[in-house]
């Protein structure tokens, strides 16, 4: 049995490049596939091996003193352990990418940790509280919580210009959200930075919280970045589709990218809606510039 395992852990990192080698070591001697990006402000990664090696690698990584404490979000993985192509070790110069002009800890600055008990508490006593989704905007199409606010980021570097869309609840409960909580650690920060007054982040993000309560306040399918795309948590027999063919408008979680060469945009496209040849594209514009272009080298 083949298992997923995602994790972060922002903490000082003295020399990358060696915990770099370090890991690479460690990893393919347990033979596990996957990636993680390393920098001095911490690590994140999603890696896929079998259960017994994803058990050693954890062992191994709560012998370390730094990474004792990380939380660990486990998944079934792929029959063939295949939902990664290969290894790939990073290192960057931030574990995900707001891009700040002036970068801040989120050990330092960061919103209050809500633990999905509390959150489905807060649901249970009709708290007013606004979740605020920091994924980028194709994620969102598969799967998000009921009333979600989504300020509109194509990337999450765009956080810095799309904050303006949320201003008016600078003064109201905030809550972040993000697949396993790494955006929301800097997300939630930079919106304290920005002058919102109570800020919370979901606690190990959105995968802990579907974990606990599958049938609960979140519709669809949670997206996700390797070869299964989307983790259902609730059975075949209860689950909603919400995502939409971008082409015909059927219900569909069928994801793929614009066959166009220089649009490559990812989006939800029905099986139906395929080309002959397994292709996609995204629009008209798409289908008729890609001919002209292969008119042209043919």
């Amino acid at each position: 049995m083949y298992q997923i395992v995602l994790f972060y852990k922002y903490v000082h990192i003295d020399d990358p490049e060696t915990l770099k080698n370090a890991q690479k070591s460690l990893l393919e001697r347990l033979s596990m596939k996957g990636r993680m990006i390393i920098a001095h402000e911490g690590i994140n990664a999603t890696f896929e091996g079998t259960e017994e090696a994803v058990k050693d690698y954890m062992d191994h990584m709560k012998s370390e003193p730094q990474f004792a404490d990380i939380h660990w979000k486990l998944s079934k993985g792929t029959d063939d352990g295949t939902a990664f192509p290969r290894l790939s070790i990073k290192v960057r110069k931030e574990i995900v990418s707001l891009h700040l002009a002036e970068d801040f800890d989120p050990n330092e600055t960061t919103g209050v940790h809500l633990k999905p008990e509390q959150l489905r508490q807060w649901y249970e006593e009709g708290k007013e509280f606004y979740i605020v989704d920091m994924r980028n905007d194709y994620e969102l199409k598969v799967g998000k919580f009921e009333n979600t606010i989504f300020p509109g980021m194509e990337n999450f570097r765009d956080l810095r210009e799309k904050i303006k869309e949320i201003d008016t609840l600078k003064d109201k409960t905030v809550l972040t959200v993000c697949t396993g909580g790494v955006r929301c650690e800097k997300a939630s920060g930079f919106l304290k930075k920005e002058g919102f007054k109570d800020v919370y982040q979901l606690d190990g993000g959105i995968v802990s919280y579907m974990e606990k309560y599958p049938s609960k306040d979140f519709k669809g399918s949670l997206y996700v970045f390797d070869k299964r795309i989307v983790m259902h948590f609730n059975s075949p027999e209860s689950h909603e589709v919400i995502g939409v063919c971008e082409r015909c408008n059927k219900k569909s979680e069928h994801y793929v990218n614009c066959a166009h060469l220089s649009c490559h945009k990812h989006f939800i496209c029905c099986e139906d809606c395929l080309e002959a040849n397994g292709e996609a594209y995204c629009n008209e514009s798409c289908i008729t510039s890609q001919k002209k272009l292969q008119n042209m080298t043919a």
